[in-house]
């Protein structure tokens, strides 16, 4: 008798229709099927929470998902006390090869100049105190550094929500809801040049001792007391005239300028509409910020709305429109003896006793097509004698700086005679709008020249005393193509919103821009809808600029 353990040789299943068993046995153990191609991945990985993110089915296998194997801990927890809650960071397999710019950018200056932030000490500044200058870090000044990190962060901060020009209310019923890339796509070509209906006014002469005005030559901006008139469509008298003989659309250049250029506004704004028979009249609202000149309106970060303060977005443009019409004024040869340019009529809102801005007003016509003719009353600020001695009429308008160090901006105390190409660059794009709507009112008018003054404070901290650094002039259409502003397709906007007005029955309608949303949107409202908004006064003129606004 051996004593070794008796060998069974054990059987062997023969599978003659491939490899493997022929039967599973009936054996409560876990299966799940598998391919050869299929990825084996981590068996564990406590830092892990979430998949990544490039390869999310890195691991998946070829025959679907499968929770077999999967944990599941159903044990009582009553008895597990935590006593370390910090953890550990959580490792993003995603990021192994990130790039690191500063680290790069040490090694790089301390492997080139072999003495590390030495030789940046002496290019950015003292380094016998063992300090380094802002400059050598990154290679760029400190406040390109903090510009840089508010942008960054402003690009991440919260939607701020801007209230609406008027309140809807319930009565009001929506017709139309246009948002901007869809007027974007809009055109109307081959708008011939506006024809001169009629003249009123007289305009002064540009002084040209302001285009010599420097840094080193600043001069101070003086107050003028001269009125100038804002009246609205319907409370002018020419068109009134004008709109029983010729004529079915009858707007201002402001109103006309605003709509046209609407795809580049942020802020809320709104215009009235009424319609009689065949004639369309666009008007804005007594009482209203429609006049008002924004500032920094398309900025990445346009003013906050803080009462009381001197930056808030109303005191901003309450400055720049008073700023706008005192530059308009005092670049001209003001005087009794000094000559004028008169046109055909006198001022249609000339008042015994009131000393007038120099303003000339043209009342033109475009044919719009569809039997539209629009009407529209235009301006001129002032008029100049040309190289060859031909009358050359001028648009005067004044950007205004406030705060460069606030609006991370370029400097113009630094930069404005040097540098007044990234100076105006600067200003188009926070101010896109407001400029763009300038050079479409210059447009309207047929002006031969486009003045810009920029002005600026004396202090940060004054907002009523300010000092003209330049000017800078460019002719009206040449500017346009600069800002890429496309007449067609202000032409197009404008004839769109008129063909959805000339479809509805007769009444009362407002276009607004959304607040918050770039869109504009056609409300039909009661003819009551803003009596109880503007009862103060009933003139055939709206209040004029020089007693409302109070320097």
């Amino acid at each position: 008798m051996s004593n070794y353990a008796p060998f069974i040789k054990p059987y062997v299943q023969y599978n003659e229709h491939g490899w493997g068993p022929c039967e599973v046995p009936d054996v409560d153990v876990p299966y799940q099927p598998f391919c050869k191609s299929d990825r084996l991945g981590k068996i564990c990985d406590w830092t892990v929470t979430m998949p990544e993110k490039k390869f999310p089915n890195k691991y998946a296998s070829s025959f679907g998902n499968s929770s077999q194997y999967a944990y599941f801990h159903e044990d009582d927890d009553s008895t597990f006390h935590l006593v370390d809650n910090s953890g550990s960071k959580a490792f993003r397999p995603y990021q192994r090869g990130r790039y690191r710019p500063n680290m790069r950018n040490n090694a790089r200056g301390r492997g080139r100049s072999g003495r590390g932030n030495a030789a940046g000490g002496v290019a950015g500044g003292p380094s016998a105190g063992g300090g380094t200058s802002s400059s050598t870090k990154y290679g760029k000044t400190g406040r390109e550094t903090r510009r840089n990190v508010g942008r960054r962060f402003a690009r991440n901060a919260p939607t701020r929500l801007r209230e609406s020009s008027a309140m809807v209310r319930s009565d009001w019923v929506s017709i139309e809801e246009i948002d901007f890339p869809r007027l974007l796509k809009l055109a109307l070509p081959n708008i011939k040049e506006g024809q001169d209906i009629t003249t009123c006014g007289s305009l002064e002469y540009y002084d040209k001792l302001y285009d010599r005005v420097n840094l080193r030559n600043e001069k101070p901006l003086l107050k003028m007391d001269r009125v100038v008139h804002t009246a609205t469509t319907t409370d002018d008298p020419v068109i009134r005239r004008l709109s029983k003989t010729m004529g079915n659309v009858f707007a201002t250049d402001e109103i006309l300028a605003t709509i046209m250029c609407c795809t580049r506004s942020n802020y809320s704004w709104d215009v009235v509409i009424e319609k009689l028979g065949t004639k369309v009249f666009l008007d804005k609202r007594d009482n209203t910020q429609f006049d008002l000149l924004t500032v920094n309106e398309t900025s990445q970060e346009p003013p906050m709305d803080e009462e009381g303060s001197i930056n808030s977005a109303h005191s901003l443009a309450m400055e720049a429109t008073l700023i706008n019409h005192n530059f308009s004024q005092q670049v001209l040869r003001v005087g009794d003896q000094e000559p004028r340019f008169k046109f055909d009529e006198p001022n249609p809102f000339e008042e015994a006793g009131v000393d007038l801005a120099s303003m000339g007003y043209r009342y033109r016509q475009w044919d719009l097509g569809n039997d539209l003719v629009l009407i529209a009353r235009c301006k001129h600020n002032g008029v100049v004698l040309g190289p060859n001695g031909e009358m050359q009429f001028l648009s005067i308008k004044a950007l205004n700086e406030w705060d460069s160090k606030v609006t991370n901006s370029v400097e113009w105390r630094q930069k404005l005679d040097t540098q007044r190409g990234a100076v105006l660059a600067s200003e188009l794009r926070n101010n896109a709008c407001k400029l763009a709507r300038w050079t479409a009112e210059a447009l309207l008018a047929g002006s031969d020249q486009l003045k810009l003054g920029y002005v600026s404070r004396v202090n940060p901290r004054d907002h009523l005393r300010h000092v003209i650094l330049g000017t800078q002039q460019f002719k009206p259409q040449e500017f346009a193509t600069q800002i890429n502003l496309n007449m067609d397709n202000a032409w197009g906007i404008l004839r769109c919103l008129i063909d959805i007005v000339m479809k509805q029955p007769d009444g009362k309608f407002l276009i607004m821009k959304d607040p918050n949303k770039p869109m504009v949107r056609l409300y039909d409202i009661p003819e009551d809808a803003f009596d109880s908004d503007g009862n103060e006064e009933e003139d055939d003129s709206s209040e004029p600029l020089g007693n409302s606004i109070d320097n």
